[in-house]
This record gives C-alpha cells, sequence and structure tokens, in this order.
C-alpha cells in the first residue's frame, strides 16, 4: 500500500467518521475534504473545485427547482387530494393509494418534498376517519423512497451513478433504464407493507380534530389530561391588572393559561396582553408542583435591598464602555449567537443605540455598528477582549455619573444566600432568576469580599451576596403568584378548551428550516404567530419543559394551543408543515398544468436523446421560475443546499480513490473476499455493504465513495458495471431501516410518534424484501456479466 493510498484512506476514514458522528455539519466535513485533497496534492486545486461544476451537482439543484414548482402550484395536492378520495375508511386501501400516490410523484419530484406535501392531506384523512397517524405516516415516507428508485432524477443516487459511468467512459443511464427493477422493487415494497408491514405498525393517536372534540387524541398521546388544572385569583392579589405577560405566570412557572372564565363566560387562547381580573377562573396547562418554587425565590429574596453603584461591583470586576465599530465581525449577530460571555468572559448589562437604552432581551438583539455596549468583567479579561481586535476600544468607567446614561443606578438589588437554606447548592440555573422574577444576575461576591462573574452551573455557597439587575417593583409579581388558589381536586374537561376557532394542532420543520438549531426564544414564536407551544415530540419522547430554551431539530413536531386562524399565517412559513391542510398557504393553481407542461417538456428532449439532461433540467428550472410557477426566492428555498455542498465537496475524494488506486487497492480486497463464490456473492458483498451504510452516511455522498470502487471491482472481475451500478443505487435510495437514514423518514417521526425501533423493525424487513428483489431480478434485466 502506497503512502497516497495510506493518506487517501485516512482521509476517507475521518470524513466517515464525522459524516457518522455529526460532530460538524455534514456539507462542512465535505468541503474540509476537498480543501485537504487540493492541499496534499492528491488531486489538482481545480479538479477540487471541479465537483460544483460536475454535470450531476447542476441536475440535483436543477430538478430541486422543478419539483418546488410542481409543490408550488399545488400539482401534488390535485393528485393525491382526487386519488385519495377513492380509498374511503378502508386500511388496506388507504395504505395502498398513498403508497402507490406518493411513488408515482417521487419519479419526478423530491421524495422529501413528497411526503411534506402530502404530510397534511394524510393527516386530514386521518381526522375524517378516525385513524391513527402512525399506522400511514410511515407507509407515505416508504412510498416516496420507493417512487424515487424509478426514474433517474427521481432521487440523487440515480442521477450521481448516471454520472459515474459518463465520468469513467462509459454509456450513462437514460431517464427510464431505472423504471424496470425501480418499479418492480417498488411493488414488493407496497405488497409487504400491505400484508405484513401495516400489522407491526404502531397504534398511536396523536390526531387533533377540528370541532368540538378537539384534543381528545392529542391528549391520550401527550398525556395532557394530567397536566391541566384550574387557579383563581382573589381579590386584592397583586396579579389584578396585570396582563398574562406581565404576570409572570409562562415565565416563572411555565404555565400556559389556554382560557379565563369570568362572569360566567369563558374566553379561550387569551393573548398575552389580556388583563387579569379579581375572580378570574384560569385554565392553566402546566406542572402543578412548580408552584413550590416560589418558596426558593422568596426565601432569596427576605433579604433584598437597593445598592449604590459605587459598593457594587467587588474585587477586580470592572465596568467598561465599547463603541461597536461598523466593521466589527459582531454586527449582524446576536449574543446569544456569538456566545458572548463565554467566548469574551464579560456580560453585556446594557445596549445604548441612538436615544435609547436596551436591557431587556439582549441575548437575541443583532448588533449594528454604533452600538455602545456596557460591559461588566474582570480586568484582564475586559483588556484580553479589547485585545481581541473585535469590539474596539473599551473605556473603563470609574465614576457614578459615567454609567448615569444608562439608568443602571436605580436598577441594582443585593441580596444574600441564607446560612442553612435550601438555596445552598442549587446553581444559577435551577434558580431560572431571569426568567422568573426578570432579576439578572452580575456580580457573585464571596465571604471574603472578592467578586466572580456568575457560571450559571456553579452551585452556590451559603453566605454569598448576589449583585443583582432589576426593578424592585417587579419583584410583586411575586406576591400574586404565591396568592394564587390552585383547585387540586377538580380537573379540565379536555373539550372545554376547544371550539370551532380554538384548538390543538401540530407542526413540524421542514428539512431546509432557518428554524433548525434556534430556540423559540430566539424566533419570538409566541410574540410572532399567537400560538402557544404545550409540548415538543422529538425522537419519541416528549418535552413540556424548557420549550423555549430547546434548540429546534428538523423533524420535532410542535403541539400548538391557539386560534385556528393563527395556523394560516404559521402556514405560509417555509419553515413549518402545519399539520392540517386548511392552514397551508394556498398553491398557485391556475399555474398547475403550466408547470406539468415545463416538466414535461423538460424531459421530452431527453428521452429523444437531443439534450443532455443536465442542461434540459438547467432550462427548465429557469423557464418554471421565469413563468412565475415559483419566485426566484422560492426557488432558492427548494434547493437543498446541504445535499448540493455535501455532493459537490466528496466528489473530490470519489476522484481520489481512484487516481490514488485506494480504490483498486479496496475493489481488490473485495474480489479477495467475495470473487471466488462468484459474481452473485460480489453482488450480495456490496448490496449489504450499502444498506448498512445507508443508515450512518448521507446517501449521496455514499455513492459518491462506492462508485470507484464498484467500478475497480468489475474491472477486474469482467463484470457489467452498469448492473452493479444499478444495484448500488437501488441499495442506497432504499433508505428505510432508522429515522436518521433519510429526511423523509424524520419528517414524519413526530407526528406519527414513531420511535427508533419502528423504523428498525418495519424498515428493516423491507429492506430484505428489497434485497431480495435486486438479488432475483437485477441479473434477469441487467446480466452480471460482460
Amino acid at each position: 500500500m502506497t503512502p497516497e493510498i495510506t493518506s487517501v484512506l485516512a482521509i476517507l476514514v475521518l470524513a466517515v467518521v464525522l459524516l457518522v458522528t455529526e460532530w460538524l455539519p455534514m456539507e462542512v466535513t465535505a468541503l474540509m475534504v476537498m480543501g485537504a485533497l487540493a492541499i496534499t496534492g492528491m488531486i489538482a486545486p481545480l479538479e477540487a473545485l471541479s465537483g460544483f461544476s460536475n454535470p450531476a451537482v447542476v441536475t440535483v439543484w436543477a430538478v430541486f427547482i422543478l419539483s418546488g414548482g410542481l409543490t408550488r402550484t399545488g400539482i401534488g395536492n390535485l393528485i393525491g387530494n382526487r386519488v385519495l378520495q377513492v380509498a374511503g375508511n378502508r386500511e388496506a386501501l388507504l395504505i395502498f393509494i398513498i403508497m402507490t400516490c406518493a411513488g408515482v410523484l417521487s419519479a419526478f419530484m423530491n421524495n422529501v418534498a413528497v411526503a411534506a406535501l402530502m404530510l397534511p392531506v394524510v393527516m386530514d384523512i386521518c381526522r375524517s376517519t378516525g385513524r391513527s397517524p402512525s399506522g400511514l405516516l410511515l407507509p407515505l415516507a416508504y412510498g416516496s423512497l420507493l417512487g424515487g428508485l424509478t426514474t433517474q432524477i427521481g432521487t440523487p443516487p440515480n442521477i450521481l451513478v448516471t454520472a459515474a459511468l459518463s465520468d469513467n467512459g462509459l454509456v450513462p443511464f437514460g431517464l427510464f433504464d431505472f423504471t424496470p427493477i425501480g418499479s418492480i422493487i417498488m411493488l414488493a415494497g407496497v405488497a409487504f407493507v400491505l400484508l405484513v408491514g401495516r400489522r407491526m405498525l404502531p397504534v398511536r393517536d396523536m390526531v387533533a380534530e377540528s370541532g368540538p372534540a378537539a384534543g381528545k387524541d392529542l391528549d391520550r398521546q401527550y398525556q395532557l389530561q394530567q397536566r391541566f388544572f384550574f387557579a383563581r385569583v382573589p381579590e386584592g392579589s397583586a396579579l389584578v391588572g396585570r396582563t398574562l405577560a406581565a404576570s409572570r405566570l409562562g415565565s416563572a412557572l411555565e404555565f400556559n393559561v389556554v382560557a379565563i372564565t369570568r362572569g360566567g363566560h369563558s374566553e379561550l387562547a387569551p393573548g398575552p396582553g389580556e388583563v387579569i381580573q379579581s375572580g378570574d377562573r384560569l385554565i392553566i396547562e402546566g406542572d402543578v408542583n412548580q408552584i413550590q418554587a416560589i418558596d426558593h425565590w422568596r426565601l432569596l429574596l427576605l433579604g433584598i435591598e437597593n445598592v449604590e453603584i459605587d459598593d457594587a461591583f467587588a474585587g477586580d470586576i470592572d465596568l467598561a464602555e465599547a463603541l461597536l465599530p461598523e466593521d466589527s465581525p459582531l454586527v449582524g449577530r446576536t449574543l446569544s449567537e456569538i456566545r458572548f460571555s463565554n467566548k469574551y468572559g464579560a456580560m453585556v448589562l446594557a445596549l445604548k443605540r441612538s436615544e435609547a437604552t436596551l436591557r431587556s432581551n439582549l441575548q437575541d438583539i443583532q448588533l449594528q455598528g454604533g452600538d455602545a455596549l456596557l460591559l461588566q468583567g474582570s480586568r484582564q479579561g475586559l483588556a484580553e477582549l479589547e485585545d481581541a481586535g473585535d469590539i474596539g476600544r473599551l473605556r473603563r468607567l470609574v465614576e457614578k455619573e459615567d454609567v448615569g446614561s444608562y439608568h443602571l443606578q436605580t436598577r441594582l438589588l443585593r441580596t444574600r444566600i441564607p446560612d442553612d437554606s435550601a438555596l445552598a447548592g442549587k446553581t444559577l440555573k435551577d434558580l431560572r432568576l431571569g426568567d422568573a422574577l426578570g432579576l439578572r444576575v452580575i456580580t457573585i461576591i464571596g465571604a471574603d469580599g472578592s467578586g466572580r462573574l456568575p457560571d450559571p452551573q456553579q452551585p452556590l455557597v451559603a453566605g454569598e451576596q448576589l449583585l443583582l439587575e432589576g426593578r424592585s417593583e417587579d419583584l410583586d409579581a411575586l406576591k400574586g403568584l404565591e396568592q394564587l388558589q390552585i383547585d387540586r381536586k377538580s380537573q379540565p374537561d379536555m373539550r372545554s378548551i376547544v371550539s370551532e376557532s380554538v384548538g390543538l394542532v401540530e407542526t413540524v420543520l421542514t428539512p431546509r428550516a432557518a428554524s433548525i438549531g434556534k430556540t423559540l426564544r430566539q424566533l419570538q414564536f409566541r410574540e410572532k404567530f399567537g400560538l402557544s407551544v404545550l409540548a415538543i415530540w422529538r425522537r419519541g419522547q416528549v418535552h413540556f419543559t424548557d420549550l423555549r430554551e430547546m434548540a429546534l431539530d428538523f423533524g420535532d413536531a410542535l403541539l400548538l394551543y391557539g386560534p385556528l386562524e393563527k395556523l394560516k399565517m404559521l402556514g405560509r412559513e417555509a419553515d413549518f408543515v402545519v399539520l392540517t391542510a386548511a392552514a397551508q398557504e394556498a398553491p398557485r393553481l391556475e399555474k398547475a398544468w403550466l408547470a406539468a407542461a415545463i416538466m414535461a417538456a423538460t424531459l421530452l428532449p431527453v428521452l429523444a436523446g437531443w439534450v443532455p439532461i443536465y442542461i434540459a433540467a438547467v432550462i427548465g428550472a429557469a423557464v418554471m421560475v421565469g413563468s412565475r410557477c415559483l419566485t426566484m426566492e422560492e426557488a432558492y428555498r427548494s434547493i437543498e443546499w446541504k445535499a448540493v455542498f455535501l455532493i459537490a465537496g466528496m466528489f473530490p475524494l470519489g476522484a481520489a480513490l481512484d487516481q490514488t488506486g485506494a480504490a483498486k487497492f479496496l475493489a481488490e480486497g473485495m474480489v479477495a473476499l467475495v470473487g471466488a463464490h462468484g459474481p452473485l456473492a460480489v453482488l450480495l458483498g456490496l448490496l449489504l455493504l450499502t444498506f448498512l451504510a445507508t443508515c450512518f452516511i448521507p446517501t449521496a455522498a455514499l455513492v459518491v465513495l462506492m462508485a470507484p470502487i464498484v467500478l475497480n471491482t468489475c474491472q477486474q472481475m469482467s463484470l457489467s458495471p452498469h448492473a452493479y451500478m444499478m444495484a448500488v443505487a437501488m441499495a442506497a435510495s432504499a433508505s428505510f431501516m432508522t429515522p436518521i437514514s433519510h429526511p423523509a423518514n424524520i419528517l414524519v417521526m413526530g407526528p406519527g410518534g414513531y420511535r427508533f425501533g419502528d423504523y428498525l423493525k418495519v424498515g428493516g424487513l423491507l429492506t430484505l424484501v428489497v434485497l431480495l428483489v435486486i438479488m432475483l431480478v437485477l441479473p434477469l434485466l441487467w446480466p452480471l456479466k460482460l
């Protein structure tokens, strides 16, 4: 084994580890691989960049735009709704039609787009028939994957193996060369789900009706009933006259007020600006035991007092002001994104912009050039911050008058951790003073008078003093929370919190959502959409607490409560799929047949052999946008940029495997292992390797890596490269066994209430069916030997 082979295999192993673990974003891994190959000289620098102009990559992004045009004009809706209407309430027929419809659409549209398009339609069918979504959504996902096998543009692996054949001087696959074997696999897959798979699917009800019985099934799935209770606001309560937002019922206790009964009338889904009145009876969703947290806050605030600035900062803790330069790398980013405190070891106490001084929600405010930041930190830390050069020159504030414009003097408070109290050993994260009482700990003063910056994870010590920033009048809300009269004997009827206009509905994140990685607080979800998030279903588990601080992930199902009219606003957001067709943004139906005509006009010249598919796809994508079937912004959104960068970045690795002889080395190992047993054994070995790898490695990257190995194996054994490349394409696209194997699997996981084992059980057997079909049928259609 030569040094070049050793080096490229080392890069290959490292790339696979990073792709499997996702320590780095997949597309970043691919770009790093591309750069490493160019720097080490294994491929020329221009060749390293050639992936971005590769016909396969061009075809992939152009097909995404064509698929987006079909989606936006409602072609899928028209076909799906018409076809599904004939199924009635018969489960087997429903599954057959859903899988067949998804499969036919996926032959010409992106798999995930088809699954997302049909998801609300299938959920509405579940509502109208009273069926569990868990019995229909996994067949929907699997149908979309099976349909992608049937044409060259149905899935990226088919496009990539075609390009690999062309790049190696072989005759590429045609548009419908995949159809015979792909159709047989699809029919076998549908038959398996109908005869066996559907009996193995879980029955977990997660359906929300849109009428008076709303939420009854969601109640069972999320166990909501035990989280609803009554509370009464007594006369003279400190909550009277406050809005729900100012009451801190939500921020302090994570209570959602879903209804208020007042004067014999119930108001459902009251907004944050609703003013609380004496005698109000509240229906609250939350953990009633959270009320015990008030004891900790009361204990902490017993000795609270105002404090002078001169007495506030101890030891080497200093205040400084920074004027953010226009060219600072921090401009346009939030403190949360920067992780300012962790990175620079300093806290931003206030921000002054023009004439306004901002003190609340600083973590989520985008910084602008010219912003004045009031900073607190150790002398050494502030000096290091200035040396970093990201924030400009610092001006140390030594006099009380220096900070007068920030109005800090009236907002400084101090309290002490009592001796022998239950607070000792708790962390600031446990106490949640910011959310609960609007107080921010800015310095912790030890018993010896030394000061330190607060660490949310560090346990508090009895005798320590906490320097707080906030308003003493805001603490009155704590009295109101204490005075709340909880009714522990009776529970609300779930039917009482819904109506024709208010109810429970779910939404899921789309694969290309810009909201992925952001929290509900950063998105200002409640303020923007007027809907309360009661729970988040993620990877088979329900989460009720700290929802505003959870970074959202693809596939999360959000349980929402509020006015159903607000869902239409959410339905217009590209980041979310609301699981009811009524909330979806109205498609451009007047353009539907134009979009279909453009798609047909794109494919016909390819079938006739007049134009290469990558040229036809680019022209078709341009016409789709030019004809206003979708806007340019929608076209950009329809492209899975992660897949584009992943494929383009991994292409050089495939070339390096071939040019350095690493692919030949691996192929010789494959031949030595199974070659003596004949072509069928080699086919089985390659299929098993591909099926296993699809559980962990993105299918596009997998095909790019497998192609040179397969071609070298075929060359050494005089086997047909077309047969084996076809087999690898089929196996790579049949990603059924885990939710992370394909985005379509993740998309249905939350709404269907699926767990990892459901995919392994049903998808594992379906994979065996596909393996058996390929082994039996492929040699008949594509002879294995030359």
